[in-house]
């Protein structure tokens, strides 16, 4: 039946979309030092992008420190140029074969401004969401259209499709909700 196959292609689209906005959140700076604000950052590497994960060992000694450790000592100044020209404006501090990155608290200011980011990245991936629910609909009218489904296939599959966009965004109002309040409570 083509009606569970759209269904299940669409739910799979928004269970992706909600996963790129948990992705996204890991990037997001909090009081806390997490690796997860560094992972994804592209050091130049021999002349290609590489996930600054690809190339060291990360961690998070400390609630205000993060450690960066290459697997090849000489990529150092290659990551330390990455750090400098993202948006992180975070200065690294090399020592030896290691790069160490200090973590300042978090202005008041600058938690309203951070979460009112966040806030814009859920309305992103709510607008995806719904983007994809327009999408099914679309393809389950034009499969009715054809008389590939009858309308009461039709009318579930749409009613299925609403009812799997409603627990996404709720999903995606309570991740929003819980980074807001981490990022408020540090």
């Amino acid at each position: 039946m083509p009606t569970r196959q759209v269904v299940s292609e669409h739910e799979n689209k928004m269970k992706k979309a909600f996963e790129f906005l948990h992705d996204e959140f890991k990037g997001v700076r909090t009081g806390r030092a997490s690796t997860g604000l560094v992972e994804n950052l592209h050091v130049e590497y021999y002349g290609s992008p590489t996930p600054l994960k690809q190339l060291a060992t990360l961690a998070a000694p400390q609630a205000d420190t993060i450690i960066i450790k290459p697997f090849d000592p000489s990529s150092i100044k290659d990551i330390e140029k990455a750090i400098k020209s993202s948006d992180l404006s975070i200065a690294p501090i090399i020592e030896g074969k290691m790069v160490r990155l200090s973590i300042p608290p978090l202005s008041a200011e600058r938690r309203k401004q951070i979460v009112n980011q966040v806030k814009q990245m859920g309305e992103q991936a709510r607008v995806s969401v719904r983007n994809i629910r327009r999408d099914a609909n679309k393809e389950l009218q034009e499969a009715q259209d054809s008389k590939l489904i009858t309308e009461d296939d039709l009318e579930k599959a749409k009613k299925h499709i609403d009812d799997i966009t409603k627990e996404y965004t709720e999903k995606i109002d309570a991740a929003v909700k819980t980074k807001s309040e981490e990022i408020l409570n540090q």
